[in-house]
């Protein structure tokens, strides 16, 4: 988003629904992504998200800088991990699992609801032909965007994604914290990869993907009348 500006290949419109989306994301629907983490992590019987603040839907809680800004370069980006023991769960590798999972299945939960609204309400704008409902469309589709866009990002298997939680079900334990020493040198990888494309237009291949096949699901009811 923020590079189209510098080449100035942007309509004021679109950059406004698209700057409004991606705050509505960092600020709204990333912490309901850390929440889902920390809520299912004290389910399973891990009280350390909640004794560290985490357990919680207040943005300021959750938020990492290099994260948000990732999401305005590019539509990718992550918040701050929250913290787990695994020890507090009977099964230590199935716990940890859980809960990395819960935040991108939270993320495409809230991405097909948004993509639902956004057929919607291009339902009632091909009847009304509102001109109003048009940034509400694109508005709720940027945020679908974005939410797949952060759900199938943290599946990467690498720190501090949530992926990398679930490798550790995959490889055994002494290649993994070896693995996890490395994490500020992958972090500043993938950010480089990210920027220059080469991440990028894969991770949004696949998202346009889930995209589509929300779209069609959401379009089901519609068209039965």
């Amino acid at each position: 988003m923020l590079f189209d500006i510098f080449r100035g290949d942007y309509d004021f419109l679109e950059l406004m629904v698209g700057l409004f989306s991606r705050l509505f994301v960092v600020f709204c629907t990333m912490p309901v992504h850390e929440y889902a983490h920390a809520l299912i992590a004290t389910k399973l019987g891990d009280d350390t998200p909640r004794l560290s603040g985490r357990l919680t839907l207040n943005p300021l809680a959750h938020i990492d800088l290099l994260g948000a800004l990732m999401i305005f370069l590019c539509g990718f980006g992550y918040a701050k991990p929250v913290g787990v023991n695994p020890r507090n769960f009977k099964d230590p590798k199935k716990g940890m699992a859980i809960t990395a999972v819960a935040g991108p299945i939270s993320n495409l939960i809230m991405g097909f609801v948004f993509v639902f609204l956004s057929v919607l309400v291009q339902v009632v704008f091909s009847k009304v032909n509102i001109e109003l409902l048009y940034p509400i469309y694109s508005f709720l589709f940027f945020a679908a965007a974005i939410n797949v866009n952060l759900a199938v990002f943290n599946l990467l298997p690498i720190p501090p994604l949530d992926g990398s939680r679930i490798l550790q079900l995959l490889i055994p334990a002494k290649y993994y914290y070896k693995f996890l020493q490395y994490e500020r040198y992958i972090t500043i990888l993938v950010f480089v990869l990210i920027i220059s494309g080469v991440l990028s237009r894969p991770l949004a291949i696949l998202s346009n993907l889930i995209l589509s096949l929300f779209s069609n699901i959401a379009e089901v009811p519609f068209n039965l009348f």
